[in-house]
Parts: structure tokens; C-alpha cells; sequence
């Protein structure tokens, strides 16, 4: 098996790389080396970047990478694209991996590198002032005439969506008042501000209202849920009912251009925060995955911090708009980006042309997309259900260099695909971790997601670790490399939709998770 590991991609790695990174990788299903118990904030905190043999946690091996095999050595600068939300570029542990287009300068209203964009000093904003938008079904929705059966069929499942927004909003409101009264309760009996949960749970005598506040914190800290967590699922649901599914509603007019004409092209600015700081929560989170400074012990590691956040905002609070998505993926490659992230998705694509020409160009000037794969549980083979961004036209892939990324959970277990993962043997390529991952958030703080989103960077950052050490490989071998030195899944895995036990090549091409250590290995070859 160790001998077939190695020779499946050796005819593209020959000479790539004068560097050689030796070990022995992952080639089979560890399942003896799982840690049983539960994990330590530590491991919660950084499991991701863990390894199943030396920690017994089934992260990416990162840090094992960095210690046993890259150590000291640098390879060459590697710009990723991250097309998101914005970025905080001031946080603490971003602003050094931020990128600079040296040959802008800043602020003085002049187009220096002649571009067509000006001011862009770390990227561009193509969403300028606006910030909510619309679901793009509400978008095509407001196309058709009332009445009609496309628009009614549109209605019926507004309706449904402005409804189950309302819950969700009553149930989070319900979770903050909670919150604040459980607050209350505790700190008039330990009397202090602040406190900690160990210190609830020592506290004696427990009254009755001490106990059920010390159960409700139990809830919120195993499942990563802070004050400020709630709050932004809080503003999240509001924004459902206000903006996303509100046919009133019009997102786009503070932009000022027609996005559906590609030819207009003169908008944005280049505040890649956007209007808001708080806005960029997203981002700022996927950022931090891939590129966060790593000898902060206080905050959040990224999987590679000497790769270069290039910055592009076209994500909007609702769905993104096709052409905000094809203008930046041509601004990230003809600015000279590697690895483009695209954590994000929808269900409808009017103008899906746009895009597949972006992904085209990329594959023509050697970039590699990373893409989110989707967090509704299904299955997104070709003839199930569509998402998009998606390289895939009619049953086929129509470029090499689109990598679709699943997640996974920490437990090396049979339910080791997270619950909300989308799946897919044919559309989706390989799983990376994107459970509870912990990492930067703006104004200096730090919080767990959940979702593709998280797994899309993880990998994104271990694609940037190949393209810098062995620059001569090409965005589809990189692809190949990150899907066939991947860790093995659990040996017989649930399928998230169906709960039934199968073979992981049903859930995904590789029926594996991304692995720095053994990517390094593997293109050493």
C-alpha cells in the first residue's frame, strides 16, 4: 500500500521541488489512535491543526508538519484570494499577512497600476456601501409577473422562509434573555462581575436557580455559544426577514450599477472591510484559518501565516451576485493569486456563464479555486440538488483546477462527516476539519464556526503550503496531490442525509480528508 501511495502521481512531480520533505505518511484508517475522551480547551481550540498519530485527534497534521518537516524553511510567497464577506485587516493576527499591491498608492484617487481599479492597495470591494441583500430566488422572483406560476412557486417558499426565520429569531431571543438572567442569577451568589465556568460548577451549596442557570451554561459552552455568537445568529435571523427574503427590499441601488450587465464595471471601492466592521465577521474567520500569525499562543494559528490575504468583498449579508463573483476571481488572478477561496454558495445562478468563464481563466493562467461544497446535508451530484459555485455543466467538470471541499468533525468515528455537510462522489473532492473551528473575528476577538465554510480555508491553506515549496507544480497536480495524500476517513462512514453506513468514496472522489504532513511527503516524490 505505502509503494502505490507514492506512485500514483510520481510522472507529475518528477524535478518539481529541489526540496524534499521525507516521513512516513498516513496510508490507512487509524482507528486505535482516537482519543476517547473529551477534548481539553487546547484540543478544542486547535484540533484541526492536530494530528490522529501524535495527538490521537484527526486534524490536518499541521503542526506536526511545521515542526518535523518545514521547521525553518521558506518557500515562495503565495497570494490567496479570500472572496468573502471582508476582511478586518487590523486584527492582530492578520495584519501581517495581509497583501499589498505594491504598486498602488494609497488613497490618492489615481488607478497607479492601471488596473481598472483604483485605490486597490489590499484587494477590492465590489459591494461598496451595501451590505444586506436579497436571496437570490426573491432576485429572480421580482422578474417574473404576479401571478404567474414561476412567481407564486417563488411565493410559497418566501413565505415559508420569512416564517422560519421568525422562530428562529423568537428562539435565539429567547436564548439571550436566558442568557442575561442565568448572568444575573450567578453573579449575585458567587458575588463577582466575572467569573468562570469551573467556578459555577465548584460553588456550594447549589440552589435550584443556581443549577438550572450552571445547566444552561453547560449548553451554551459544549456547543461553543457565546453572548456575541448569539447575538450575530440573532442579527443573522433578522436579516432574514428584513432583507433576504423581503421582495421589497432592494440591496443593490447604493452600489450603482446594473448587475445584470457585465460590462459595467466601474463600482466598488477599496475599503475591503466594508461600510461596517462587524460585517466582515465571515471573512475575517476564513482568513484567520488560512493565514493567522502562528506564534500568537493567545489567539488562533493559521494552517500557513507566510501565505498573503489577498482581500475581496462580494459576499453580501443575503446572496452574492454572479458577476461581483466572476470579476473578483479575474481580479484575484490577474493580480497575481495562486489559491482563490470561495466560501460561499447559493441554489440559483442566473448568469452561471459569468462565472464558468472566471473558472475557465483561472485554469488558463494556473490558479486552483477551493470551494465551500455546502451545508444543507445533501447530496450535490450531477441530477441532485444544485449549488453554486460549481464547475460542473451538465454531468461534467468543465476545468482541472476547482477542488469542492466537504467537512468533517473532530471524532475519528463513523460519524466523522459533519452532520451539515454536503456530500457527493462525483462533485465533492475531498473533507477537511469544519466543525466548531476556532478563529479570529474583528476588533481583536476570536469565535467557533461551524460549516464548509471552515473546511474550504483549511484546505485552501494546505494547497498554499504546496504552491510555495513546490512552485513548479500546476494548479491541477496541486489539486491531485491535496485529494490523493489525503488521511483515510473512518473505514465504514454515515452518510449525513440517510444515516446509512457506507464506503467514504460515496461521500466524496477521494473518500479522504485534507493532510498537510502527508501533502508534503507526497510532493516530495
Amino acid at each position: 500500500m505505502k509503494r502505490l501511495f507514492y506512485i500514483i502521481l510520481s510522472p507529475l512531480l518528477i524535478s518539481c521541488s529541489t526540496i524534499k520533505f521525507l516521513g512516513n505518511p498516513i496510508t490507512a484508517p487509524l482507528v486505535k489512535y482516537n482519543k476517547k475522551d473529551a477534548l481539553v480547551l487546547h484540543e478544542k481550540r486547535f484540533w484541526h491543526l492536530m494530528d490522529l498519530r501524535s495527538d490521537s485527534i484527526a486534524g490536518m497534521s499541521v503542526n506536526r508538519a511545521h515542526d518535523e518537516l518545514i521547521k525553518d524553511q521558506k518557500g515562495k510567497m503565495v497570494i490567496v484570494a479570500v472572496i468573502d464577506s471582508g476582511v478586518d485587516i487590523n486584527h492582530p493576527e492578520l495584519k501581517e499577512a495581509i497583501w499589498v499591491n505594491d504598486d498602488e498608492i494609497p488613497n490618492n484617487r489615481i488607478d497607479d497600476d492601471q488596473n481598472g481599479y483604483v485605490d486597490d492597495v489590499h484587494g477590492w470591494n465590489f459591494l461598496g456601501e451595501s451590505e444586506l441583500e436579497n436571496m437570490e430566488s426573491v432576485r429572480l422572483q421580482k422578474k417574473e409577473a404576479p401571478g404567474s406560476e414561476v412567481f407564486e412557486k417563488f411565493e410559497k417558499d418566501r413565505l415559508k422562509n420569512i416564517q422560519n426565520k421568525k422562530e428562529e429569531l423568537t428562539s435565539i431571543e429567547s436564548m439571550i434573555q436566558k442568557y442575561y438572567e442565568s448572568d444575573s442569577i450567578i453573579k449575585l451568589l458567587l458575588g463577582k462581575e466575572k467569573y468562570s465556568l469551573q467556578e459555577v460548577e465548584d460553588f456550594s451549596p447549589k440552589t435550584f436557580a443556581l443549577m438550572e442557570a450552571l445547566i444552561f451554561r453547560r449548553f451554551l459552552n459544549e456547543n461553543q455559544l457565546t453572548k456575541s455568537k448569539l447575538e450575530v445568529y440573532l442579527k443573522g435571523a433578522q436579516s432574514g426577514i428584513d432583507a433576504h427574503y423581503n421582495i421589497d427590499f432592494e440591496g443593490r441601488a447604493i452600489v450603482g450599477d446594473d448587475p445584470d450587465d457585465f460590462e459595467d464595471q466601474g463600482y466598488g471601492n477599496g475599503n475591503v472591510i466594508g461600510p461596517k466592521k462587524d460585517g466582515a465577521n465571515h471573512g475575517t474567520h476564513v482568513s484567520g484559518i488560512i493565514a493567522a500569525n502562528r506564534g500568537n499562543e493567545k489567539g488562533n494559528r493559521g494552517v500557513f501565516d507566510d501565505a498573503k490575504i489577498m482581500v475581496l468583498r462580494a459576499v453580501p449579508d443575503g446572496d452574492e451576485y454572479d458577476k461581483d463573483i466572476a470579476l473578483a476571481i479575474r481580479y484575484a488572478v490577474d493580480n497575481g493569486a495562486k489559491v482563490i477561496n470561495t466560501s460561499f454558495g447559493k441554489s440559483y445562478s442566473p448568469h452561471k456563464e459569468w462565472v464558468w468563464e472566471a473558472l475557465k481563466h483561472a485554469e488558463k493562467n494556473d490558479v486552483l479555486i477551493v470551494n465551500a461544497a455546502g451545508n444543507s446535508g445533501d447530496n450535490i451530484n450531477p441530477g441532485k440538488k444544485k449549488t453554486y459555485v460549481t464547475d460542473e455543466v451538465n454531468g461534467k467538470e468543465i476545468v482541472s483546477n476547482f477542488l469542492t471541499v466537504g467537512a468533517v468533525g473532530s471524532s475519528y468515528t463513523k460519524k466523522h462527516v459533519a452532520s451539515f455537510s454536503n456530500f457527493g462522489s462525483v462533485n465533492v473532492d475531498i473533507f477537511a476539519p469544519g466543525s466548531k473551528i476556532w478563529s479570529s473575528v474583528p476588533n481583536g476577538k476570536y469565535e467557533y464556526y461551524s460549516g464548509t465554510s471552515m473546511a474550504a480555508p483549511n484546505a485552501a491553506g494546505v494547497a498554499a503550503v504546496i504552491r510555495s515549496f513546490f512552485p513548479k507544480l500546476n494548479a491541477q497536480q496541486v489539486k491531485k496531490v491535496l485529494m490523493n495524500s489525503g488521511m483515510p476517513l473512518y473505514p465504514t462512514i454515515e452518510n449525513p442525509k440517510t444515516g446509512k453506513m457506507v464506503n467514504p468514496k460515496t461521500l466524496s472522489r477521494s473518500g479522504k480528508m485534507v493532510n498537510l504532513y502527508n501533502a508534503l511527503i507526497y510532493a516530495s516524490k
